[in-house]
């Protein structure tokens, strides 16, 4: 057998590119059967960049479609409940993305990271429902460097300080954190996306919860919509197998080096960036956010 750190150069490679989107070998593999996906109507898109709040979305929605019960909440784990579009995992027999989806009964959660001109066509031209979150970008890099230490299938990460440099660069895992955000952002323009922020979420997960019913056309009883409130808790949800990723195979997801559900907070970015590297950024996010209208919350 394998010694770890051999399984783990196994697992770990460099990434491809997919027109010009840093992106998985595997994934790229199976882009012809995700290109091809066929949406229905009644699809719900979860869209983000990674590491923006995709599993906490994800279980947010899976508790409305279920009306707020916990239980049928509990019936498999989240990768599961919310299939992940493009996933692929090479030389491992598991199902695709797509796969999944073909067996997922209707009405269908349906998870993606792909930036906005990736997405299958069919989700344009059946006019599926999309909502969007997106995170403030100093805490989606410390939160995706942790995760690279974690989950094998990424290349090794490096340093936090090559990191920041590579993330910078978009040279990660899904590009540009600027281009996705923005893509996404001036796409609302023209179809039905419901663009959400980590960080309101945070604050007033209430209000929130009401902008997707309401985006749903779906009324709840304010019991309900607490006990959803309650169950997507950052606490809650870390203590839930279904939700936390630890029933995901070791050999994948690591989670004695950092937890899939890390800290859940706003701001944690400031216990890791020096001061130089706060100014650098800045400067950065002012330039590639410019004339955009789109506006982040570096805390909550």
């Amino acid at each position: 057998p394998l010694s770890a750190m051999e399984q783990e150069d196994a697992i770990r490679e460099e990434l491809g590119s997919l027109h010009g989107i840093p992106l998985f070998k595997s994934f790229i593999e199976g882009w012809p059967q995700v290109k091809a996906f066929q949406a229905h109507p009644d699809d719900l898109l979860i869209s983000t960049y990674p590491k923006s709040g995709t599993t906490w979305l994800s279980e947010i929605m899976d508790m409305i479609y279920q009306d707020g019960n916990v239980e049928k909440c509990r019936r498999d784990s989240i990768f599961n409940r919310v299939p992940f579009l493009e996933m692929k995992i090479s030389k491992e027999p598991c199902a695709t993305g797509v796969e999944q989806l073909e067996t997922t009964p209707s009405p269908r959660l349906v998870k993606t990271h792909l930036p906005v001109h990736l997405l299958p066509t069919s989700f344009w031209e059946k006019d599926c429902k999309i909502i969007y979150m997106a995170r403030n970008p100093k805490d989606v890099v410390i939160s995706y460097y942790y995760f690279h230490q974690m989950a094998k299938a990424h290349p090794d990460p490096g340093t936090k300080a090559e990191f920041l440099e590579n993330f910078m660069a978009g040279k990660v895992a899904y590009g540009s954190w600027y281009d996705h955000v923005r893509g996404w952002w001036e796409k609302k323009q023209e179809k039905k996306i419901l663009y959400l922020f980590y960080e309101d979420m945070k604050k007033d997960p209430r209000r929130e919860v009401q902008k997707i019913l309401q985006f749903l056309g779906k009324e709840l009883a304010e019991e309900t919509v607490g006990r959803i409130l309650h169950h997507t808790s950052f606490q809650e949800m870390k203590k839930n197998p279904a939700a936390n990723y630890e029933t995901m195979l070791p050999i994948f997801m690591d989670h004695s080096i950092s937890p899939f559900l890390r800290k859940g907070i706003s701001g944690d970015w400031k216990n890791h960036f020096t001061v130089a590297q706060n100014e650098r950024f800045n400067q950065h996010y002012q330039e590639h956010m410019a004339g955009s209208d789109l506006h982040f919350q570096m805390e909550v």
